[in-house]
């Protein structure tokens, strides 16, 4: 999973994109020229607005080197600036004469126009969740300032020098008002109608709890500027005047983030579906739209998911019998290998420490092959790291974060150690081709490390994104990587049909009315996980509707236009080249990919 917590342009409009074929015009360098300067503007407009993304890329210097100690504006009135900001832009590039762009240029357009035109669509019809469809509660077990900011203070806010130190103390600052932000849209989201689950608002309350339990002293908000400040030798009393920050402000807001979700509770219902919510069903379709850029029903995708689990589970079956293991359903088969201790690391922090130094080493494996598969390899690095023990309950298995611009942060792949046993070995090496390399840092650092407009080495499209890392699994195994290895290759194969399930359990519980224990009970026979983790899961899709759909969709996408490049090129297709080409046009719209494509199969018949 990519963390990318705002989602700005991802949104998309329904629509099939034409790029090949279009005749130049003599116009189409002014146009654009145009285009150019229109998404140069957009950009500085999406900075100012977002210090924390500005901190993400690494240009928190120079002339944005004030906006190192700001947080992002999460209030109504932020989010009401947005809506507006998306609209105007949309307006502006509805100026610019789309007839008269050709090869990328046409690309970028049709790309930024589908994101732009569908958060507008969206907001137009939804006044609650933010700027756009997908994210229907702003604080929840999966995503707030209580969550996002300790890790993106200890993560990504670098400190090198004294002002750094300071900044960080000016955004501890920042991260109370912040939390004050969003009770206010808390508040009026709940007064149209938009009220979390009574599970989610329990879950989301113990964990506000769990970051306010510490003493401030012992606080990571506090540790994380104490320790870093003592190892670049900076003079202060940072402990001392974050303790105060934390004693005097942030507890106190979170106190009062609690009270309000508390008063939420009385009218919190235990149905798990967006459906309920104001317009809901429309609600659902647009968020399927935003995450998965799809305008495919959700009964056609939960019958796709069906017909996957289906082929899944007897392949999963074959192989588990070739190996041995051959009591009781694929399910109950797949939880006997999560329950056998010779899958299981010590749930120590040397057990721990041991599995990340394994997972190095299938990386450095992986690396040695992928001039066979890719022509265009990324620059950055990739490391891997524990998600942060303060943050690390509530969180999914892993997520990748991207390299900055400017080359001084490598990409990093987080694992969630939090329990060993909810990561025997035969899970992993699926686990990171998935978020590391063939997956997200393949895929993220080459869309940053192309010549694309600005916007564009920012765009984000799940669909396309996740649907790449989980074709990345798959093409592990087409790589040889689970060679002498049949439970790795069952690991493989079971997260193919996890991705299979969220496409039943998503539209399961936001279209067909599934309770949330229904949804638990699905995943858990199918699959055989932990119910713990089912829980998690489940949980995320409550709060994320429609992103568990667009892994699988995406994949497929990617599948079906490989296997069009084949059949169309013959003895020319050459599997590096489709790979540049679907990675070197950056993150789009599913329906982008295949004018891009044909235009690659056409330059190359």
């Amino acid at each position: 999973m990519l963390d990318r917590r705002s989602v700005l342009l991802s949104s998309a409009a329904a629509g099939a994109v034409a790029l090949i074929g279009v005749p130049p015009l003599a116009a189409a360098e002014t146009d654009a020229a145009k285009l150019n300067g229109l998404f140069d503007s957009f950009v500085d407009a999406r900075l100012d607005r977002s210090p924390e993304e500005v901190t993400q890329l690494g240009l928190d210097k120079d002339a944005r080197a004030a906006q190192k100690s700001l947080l992002d504006d999460r209030s109504l009135a932020g989010i009401a600036s947005d809506r507006k900001r998306n609209a105007d832009e949309l307006a502006q590039l509805n100026a610019i004469d789309r007839n008269a762009l050709t090869g990328m240029d046409a690309i970028n357009y049709d790309v930024v126009h589908y994101g732009l035109a569908t958060a507008v669509a969206s907001a137009s019809r939804h006044d609650y969740g933010g700027a756009n469809a997908g994210i229907p509660y702003v604080v929840s077990n999966f995503g707030g300032a209580y969550q996002s900011i300790p890790d993106f203070l200890d993560s990504q806010h670098a400190i090198e020098i004294k002002a750094d130190a300071d900044a960080y103390l000016a955004r501890l600052l920042a991260f109370a008002t912040a939390l004050d932000q969003e009770d206010e849209v808390i508040r009026h989201d709940a007064g149209v109608g938009a009220v979390p689950p009574d599970f989610v608002l329990s879950r989301t309350l113990s964990l506000i709890e769990n970051l306010r339990r510490p003493k401030p002293e012992l606080s990571t908000l506090v540790s994380s500027v104490a320790r870093r400040a003592k190892e670049k030798d900076i003079d202060g009393d940072y402990a001392g005047d974050a303790m105060r920050i934390v004693a005097e402000k942030i507890y106190p807001a979170l106190d009062r983030q609690m009270e309000t979700l508390k008063s939420l509770q009385p009218k919190a219902v235990h149905d798990a579906g967006v459906w309920r919510l104001p317009n809901g069903e429309q609600y659902y379709k647009d968020s399927l739209t935003a995450w998965a850029t799809t305008d495919r029903a959700p009964d056609d995708i939960h019958q796709t998911g069906l017909d996957l689990v289906a082929d899944f589970t007897a392949r999963i079956d074959a192989l588990m019998k070739a190996n041995d293991l051959t009591k009781g359903t694929v399910g109950e088969r797949l939880r006997a290998m999560y329950d056998d201790p010779k899958f299981r690391y010590p749930n120590t922090d040397a057990g721990k420490e041991k599995l990340i130094a394994d997972l190095n080493v299938k990386m450095a494996a992986v690396k040695t092959r992928l001039p066979q598969y890719f022509g265009v390899l990324p620059k950055a690095d990739v490391v891997i790291k524990r998600i942060p023990k303060a943050i690390e309950e509530g969180q999914a298995g892993g997520y990748y974060q991207n390299p900055s611009l400017d080359g001084s942060r490598s990409g990093i792949y987080y694992i969630n150690l939090r329990n060993t046993a909810e990561v025997p070995s035969w899970t992993l090496p699926t686990l990171t081709y998935h978020e590391a390399i063939p997956g997200h840092h393949l895929q993220g650092t080459i869309q940053l490390e192309t010549n694309l407009p600005m916007i564009r080495k920012l765009s984000f499209f799940s669909a396309y994104i996740e649907g790449w890392a989980l074709y990345a699994e798959q093409l592990a195994d087409e790589m040889g990587l689970y060679e002498n290895d049949p439970f790795g290759r069952i690991g493989y194969l079971h997260d193919a049909m996890f991705r299979a399930v969220r496409l039943v359990v998503d539209t399961g519980m936001h279209a067909k009315r599934w309770s949330r224990e229904q949804a638990i009970k699905y995943y858990v026979h199918t699959l055989g996980d932990q119910e713990a983790s089912a829980v998690t899961e489940v949980e995320r899709y409550c709060v994320w509707p429609g992103q568990a759909c667009s892994y699988m969709l995406g994949k497929l996408d990617f599948l079906r236009l490989r296997a069009k490049s084949k059949a169309e090129l013959g003895s020319r297709f050459d599997i590096r080249g489709y790979h540049d080409a679907v990675l070197l046009c950056g993150a789009v719209p599913l329906a982008t990919l295949d004018p891009v494509v044909d235009a690659d199969i056409k330059a190359k018949a």
